[in-house]
């Protein structure tokens, strides 16, 4: 057995200071911005310089998958003026 002096203290493994911390939280992964990045570029060119045009022709053409993306821009809660409620008039076309 070896004297007290002589025993290296039993230490877990070493980790550098900055190990684990990742990105700050909220923030986007890069391939993730440059992908959204992307996207935004091609609508922008399919409407000839004008998403707007280009996601109306697509609400037209395609409005099932356009009614699906809608669904996920807009706000998941509408508050409205408990004084002022919102009213819709809806009229269906069927017979």
């Amino acid at each position: 057995m070896l004297p007290d002096s002589k025993q290296v203290p039993a230490t877990g493994k070493r980790r550098p200071p900055a190990a684990g911390k990742g990105r700050p939280a909220g923030s986007l992964n890069k391939t993730t911005a440059l992908l959204k990045d992307a996207i935004l570029k091609a609508a922008t060119d399919a409407g000839d310089g004008d998403m707007a045009e280009y996601l109306k022709q697509q609400a037209i053409a395609n409005p099932g998958p356009f009614m699906a993306l809608l669904g996920k821009v807009l706000p998941m809660q509408v508050a409205g003026d408990p004084d002022n409620p919102l009213v819709l008039n809806v009229t269906y076309g069927g017979k």
